[in-house]
C-alpha cells in the first residue's frame, strides 16, 4: 500500500502526457512483457477448476478495469474532499466482506483499528483546501448537485470493486501462487484495456513523449501491476482480510508525503493529526493477539 501511494503521486506526469485508457493499457501491456514468465504453472500447482479461472477474471475485471473507471469518472464529477471522506470506508467494507463470504471472525481491536483508518483518511480528506467556482442557484445548481451525486455513487463503487479484489484475492491465494494470480489478473487487464488502447493509439503522437516519461512509465507499469500485486497477494495469504484492508490506510498517507518531500508540497497539522490517528490504526491491527502471546495453560 505505501508503494501503491508513492506511484499515484508520481503519477502526475504521466496523466498529463498520455491518455488514462491508453496509459492503462501500456502499463498492462508493459508489466506482461516483465511477468511472462509467472504465467508458467509450477510443477506442484493443481490444474485451475472452472471456478477458479472465473475469480481470475472477476480478480481483474473488478479490481483493476472496473475499478479504474468507477474511480477516474468518479473522481472527476465530485470533489476531492468528498472522494477522500468516502475512500475512508475501505477497510470497512473489506472487513464486512470478509466476515461474510470468508466467514472471518473480527476481533474489537480490528474493528477499532478501522475506526481510526476512517478517522485518519477522512481528517486527510477534509485538511485539502479546495476553492470552489460559485455555481448560480436554479438549474446550473441542480445539475451540479446531481453530477456530484452520480460522482460519489462511483467512487462508492470502487469501494466496493476494492473490497471484492482483496476478498476474492484472499481466495485465490488458497489455490494459486502469488506470482501466477499477479502475472493473470494483469493479462485479463490488458485484455480488457485493449480495444481502447488501440483505438487511442492510433492517433497518439508517440514522438512527443519525453525519455523521463517513458522512464517513469515502467516504473509506474512494474509497481502498479507486478510489485505491489505479488507483495499484496504473498500478504493477504497468512494475514485475514478484515487486518489487510486497515493498510489501505498507508495509500494516502505515502502519496501525501512523497507529494511533500519530492513534489514540494506543504503538510499541515490537521493531516499530521490525520496520519497519526490512521497509523495507530495500523499498529492495533498488527499487535500481536494477547491469546497468541500468551504461554500455555493461561
Amino acid at each position: 500500500m505505501s508503494l501503491v501511494g508513492t506511484y499515484v503521486a508520481l503519477s502526475k506526469p504521466l496523466v498529463a502526457a498520455l491518455p488514462v485508457f491508453l496509459l492503462a493499457w501500456l502499463r498492462f501491456g508493459i508489466a506482461g512483457i516483465a511477468m511472462a514468465h509467472w504465467l508458467i504453472k509450477p510443477a506442484g500447482e493443481p490444474p485451475m477448476t472452472g471456478a477458479t479461472k472465473k475469480l481470475v477474471f472477476l480478480e481483474s475485471f473488478l479490481g483493476n478495469f472496473l475499478f479504474s473507471i468507477c474511480m477516474l469518472y468518479g473522481v472527476s464529477m465530485t470533489s476531492a474532499v468528498s472522494a477522500g471522506v468516502i475512500l475512508a470506508a475501505i477497510p470497512a467494507v473489506v472487513a464486512i466482506m470478509g466476515w461474510f463470504f470468508l466467514g472471518e471472525r473480527i476481533e474489537r481491536r480490528v474493528w477499532v483499528a478501522i475506526a481510526c483508518a476512517a478517522v485518519g483518511i477522512g481528517l486527510l480528506a477534509l485538511s485539502k483546501s479546495e476553492h470552489s467556482t460559485h455555481i448560480n442557484s436554479g438549474l446550473d445548481a441542480d445539475l451540479a448537485h446531481k453530477k456530484a451525486l452520480i460522482g460519489n455513487l462511483l467512487v462508492f463503487g470502487a469501494v466496493l470493486c476494492e473490497g471484492a479484489y482483496v476478498v476474492i484475492g484472499k481466495r485465490l491465494t488458497g489455490t494459486l501462487s502469488p506470482k501466477r494470480i499477479s502475472s493473470m489478473i494483469n493479462l485479463w487487464g490488458f485484455v480488457l484495456m485493449t480495444p481502447a488502447g488501440i483505438y487511442l493509439a492510433s492517433d497518439f503522437d508517440f514522438a512527443s513523449v519525453t525519455v523521463g516519461t517513458w522512464l517513469l512509465l515502467v516504473f509506474y507499469a512494474l509497481a502498479a501491476s507486478m510489485w505491489t500485486v505479488w507483495l499484496w497477494m504473498t500478504g493477504v495469504k497468512t494475514v485475514p482480510a478484515a487486518k489487510a484492508g486497515v493498510f489501505a490506510v498507508m495509500l494516502p498517507v505515502s502519496a501525501a508525503l512523497v507529494g511533500v518531500w519530492l513534489l514540494g508540497e506543504t503538510l499541515s497539522g490537521l493531516q499530521l493529526l490525520a496520519f497519526g490517528i490512521a497509523l495507530l490504526g495500523v499498529v492495533l491491527a498488527t499487535l500481536p493477539s494477547r491469546t497468541a502471546s500468551a504461554p500455555p495453560g493461561v
